[in-house]
């Protein structure tokens, strides 16, 4: 336990506790903030801290679970709780709560944390919120007995022993300012990111921090410059102080007559930032929400000049801060004040990958590779092209298609044909298989991907698969020089069908006006259609021998892509050739056909279709006779 606020002279204020942290301190984060939780540990880890300082978290957004984190090389679970309370009660030696609450819920957070007696110690990192509010958080604290950091800071640190938050920077520079273990100076700062800057000073200048605290940077802090120098002057441990003050406000005036009046007897270092207001005009605000000055009193060079009239040590300037500060503390060691330890190396963290990949340390293969799209920057990439440019030139459904597909922006009368082929693949009625098992699907109750699926399983080489197929078969023979006779004998003769002829309904008398709207637009747009041309010159023998011997749409669409493909201008035959191989032709039956299978399910649905059974007197029941006798 702390030990009781020891009482003040000359109407000083007393400082509530002398130890704020120790190396057997726990805390409970409120927020889902997990990257300053993984900070916490590693600073934990290389104080060689018996068991991690944060007990547990709060956070009224998700249920109760565990979140996991790495102790040095091994990871650990800590538990999130929905309710304070119950993090509270599951928590008892908890004592110091760390709210990285929004400025709209840290006061209620607040408010409800120092109703439980075991909270000592509350850091509050949101700014912005309301000064009412503050002021009556601090209210509370001060009949409590509750010492708050914040609002508006970035926490504190007590080497070897315990960080609040993200305080300190990533572990390199703690590594580098030697916050793993305990020195001989203190200091309290408005600044977090100053704060920062000392550690540095300190480490280079002196033995260490002993430990620091940002008070934060709002009109009225929870705990004053004085409350937390009281302390340090009452630490055995801390044989020098640093404050660093700024523009605005008149705490700094309240070390003045500590020191005047004996009641703080360390050397303490000050500066007070913001001595350059004096060169403007008019009112500046600073950065901090107390950074201004309304009076003479409260402007930098006016407290600079007051704690260095009351005995404090006050630098020319602020460059010359690590001067006064190493002056102070080598006077310290000479006179036997402090005697510096010997350094121990802190134990070895782990990198995190992500950190150690950053900074080129390491290198890992990928687990997997893609060329077509890239979401990590400010907007989405298709082969290289922002989607905003994209919509700006107006690429359309086939644009897209043939970036993400092929990686290439295809002529425009390429992309309209895709879509085009979209078009006429979308649906071809209930009775194909595809369509039919999305419909019994859907009519028992599946969900639309269910039912999708269950439709699209039934593409392959005997219904709507034979876009692949069929290009490759003309292709073959086309490029071998085989005649169209030739071909149709050949596949006669290996009892071989061929993709893409054939039809169940249509036939030469009666034409599938989906191949004739595509064979149109190929005649009229296409630079060339060899391929199609040899297709239909076999169509022709085909027919000849039975008239619904037609190249239906797949095979159209097959003959037709192998034409786009090696006559567009934007592929290498090699690479023409490999999309055929790779199975790219059969995506746009796949794509165009799932809208139809689609639409039968909501079609379905819509209908309200009950449960389907297939009727008994469609199903012929043949069963063998012998099992009867």
């Amino acid at each position: 336990m702390s030990p009781p606020a020891k009482k003040s002279k000359a109407g000083l204020p007393a400082a509530r506790a002398t130890t704020l942290f120790r190396k057997q301190t726990k805390a409970i984060v409120w927020g889902m903030q997990t990257r300053a939780v993984q900070g916490m540990l590693d600073f934990d880890y290389v104080c060689s801290r018996d068991e991690p300082s944060v007990a547990a978290m709060v956070y009224p957004f998700t249920g109760d679970h565990k979140q996991k984190f790495y102790w040095g090389h091994k990871e650990i679970l800590t538990p999130v709780y929905k309710s304070m309370d119950d993090a509270m009660k599951k928590h008892p030696e908890v004592d110091v709560l760390i709210s990285f609450a929004s400025l709209r819920s840290a006061f209620d957070s607040t408010m409800e944390a120092m109703q439980h007696p075991q909270i000592h110690t509350i850091a509050i990192i949101a700014e912005g919120i309301p000064e009412a509010q503050t002021r009556k958080i601090i209210k509370m604290a001060d009949e409590k007995g509750v010492t708050i950091i914040g609002p508006a800071t970035v926490g504190g640190i007590k080497p070897g022993c315990f960080k609040i938050g993200n305080t300190g920077g990533m572990l390199d520079n703690i590594l580098a300012s030697k916050l793993y273990r305990p020195g001989s100076v203190a200091y309290v700062s408005r600044s977090g990111g100053m704060s920062n800057e000392l550690n540095n000073i300190v480490s280079r200048t002196t033995d260490g921090v002993y430990e620091g605290v940002a008070i934060g940077g709002d009109r009225y802090p929870g705990s004053t410059f004085m409350d937390h120098v009281l302390r340090y002057q009452d630490t055995p441990g801390v044989k020098m102080i640093i404050m660093l003050g700024e523009i605005g406000g008149s705490e700094e005036y309240k070390i003045c007559q500590g020191i005047r009046e004996g009641r703080i007897t360390k050397p303490v270092v000050c500066w007070c930032i913001g001595t350059c207001a004096t060169m403007f005009t008019s009112e500046v605000q600073f950065g901090h929400a107390g950074a201004c000055a309304n009076q003479a009193s409260e402007t930098a060079v006016a407290k600079n000049q007051a704690l260095r009239d009351a005995g404090a040590y006050v630098p020319k300037s602020f460059d010359e801060l690590d001067d006064v500060v190493k002056s102070v503390y080598d006077e310290l060691v000479a006179n036997g004040t402090i005697i510096p330890a010997q350094e121990v190396p802190p134990p070895t963290v782990p990198m995190d990958y992500s950190w150690a990949r950053e900074l080129g340390l390491i290198r890992k293969p990928a687990s997997f590779m893609t060329s077509i799209c890239d979401e990590r920057g400010q907007e989405l990439i298709y082969a290289g092209m922002p989607i905003t440019e994209i919509f700006k030139e107006e690429m359309g459904l086939g644009g897209v298609l043939g970036l993400l597909w092929f990686q290439r922006r295809l002529p425009r009368y390429a992309c309209k044909f895709i879509e085009m082929c979209l078009m006429v693949t979308a649906d071809h009625g209930p009775a194909v298989s595809g369509a039919h098992n999305t419909i019994v699907c859907a009519r028992a109750g599946k969900d639309l991907i269910s039912s999708l699926t269950s439709g699209l399983l039934t593409i392959g080489d005997r219904f709507g698969g034979a876009l692949d197929a069929a290009a490759k078969q003309f292709s073959k023979a086309f490029d071998s020089g085989m005649l169209p006779m030739e071909f149709v004998n050949k596949m006669k003769k290996d009892g071989k069908l061929i993709m893409g002829i054939g039809h169940r309904v249509k036939s030469i008398n009666n034409p599938d006006m989906r191949v004739q709207i595509l064979k149109d637009y190929v005649k009229q747009n296409f630079p060339s259609s060899v391929m199609l041309d040899y297709a239909l010159d076999v169509e022709k023998i085909t027919t000849s021998k039975k008239p619904n011997l037609i190249l239906n749409v797949d095979g159209f669409i097959g003959v037709a892509f192998v034409d786009l493909l090696r006559t567009c201008g934007g592929f290498t035959r090699d690479e023409a050739d490999e999309f055929v191989e790779i199975g790219a032709l059969n995506g746009i039956f796949v794509l165009g056909r799932s809208m139809g299978f689609i639409g039968h399910y909501l079609d379905q649905k819509r209908l309200k279709q009950g449960l389907y059974r297939h009727p008994w007197d469609d199903i012929s029941y043949v069963l063998p006779e012998h099992m009867s006798m």
